[in-house]
């Protein structure tokens, strides 16, 4: 059954880690396919008001990459609690957020040159992320990523994953989370609050008690 799902799972994220080469070497000749980055910031936004950070699974182009391609070189260390805090997460947004801005206010009125600005946006941010997550965890970058950020906002309530009392602590659900998340830690009040759970149900597939699940009674 794990084998299946991991296999499910990658299938899907072959299919749309393709969008991730098409905008940074496409972009460079065709500029205007970088405002597809646009269209993968609505969407992230768009899913994580109604099933949280979801679409950071296997829908977004840049995490489906480095699932299937870095974390095969990744040290696979424990991602230093740095890149977690609030503040340098909100850092992250203002300066990526006015290094667009700028550039659409510099090159307004030429569709070309802002799409080329957001490949090129696309481009160093990719190369950051891979980088950090040779030295540490594939996911690393999603810790800090913009959309992922709003994702954690916005995602609070929604769809959360839930944990019963059949727990053990036997720690499986931590080695297998994308995200390095901790799910085991919260069977105390039966609901994992971290907003930055993406939904990938590796977790809830490899509990060996079967205590994780989404919209799961915690049991009496």
């Amino acid at each position: 059954m794990i084998v299946n799902f991991k296999k499910r799972r990658n299938k899907l994220q072959a299919l749309t880690f393709l969008g991730l080469p098409l905008v940074i070497l496409g972009g460079w000749f065709y500029p205007l396919i970088g405002f597809l980055l646009l269209g993968c910031m609505l969407g992230a936004i768009g899913v994580a008001l109604y099933k949280g950070r979801a679409w950071c699974d296997w829908m977004c182009p840049r995490g489906s990459f480095y699932d299937l391609f870095i974390k095969k070189f990744s040290k696979r260390k424990e991602i230093p609690t740095f890149f977690k805090k609030p503040l340098i997460r909100a850092l992250v947004i203002c300066l990526l957020l006015s290094v667009i801005g700028l550039q659409v206010y510099i090159h307004w009125g030429d569709l070309e040159a802002i799409g080329l600005a957001l490949v090129k946006v696309l481009t160093i941010t990719t190369t950051v992320g891979v980088v950090l997550g040779l030295i540490y965890q594939e996911r690393i970058w999603c810790h800090i990523c913009p959309m992922g950020t709003f994702g954690n906002i916005l995602s609070r309530g929604k769809y959360p994953l839930v944990i019963n009392d059949t727990c053990n602590s036997c720690k499986v659900c931590s080695k297998v989370c994308p995200m390095q998340l901790k799910p085991y830690i919260y069977k105390g009040t039966g609901v994992v609050s971290e907003n930055d759970c993406i939904k990938c149900s590796s977790c809830v597939i490899s509990c060996p008690k079967r205590a994780l699940g989404f919209e799961l009674k915690k049991a009496a």
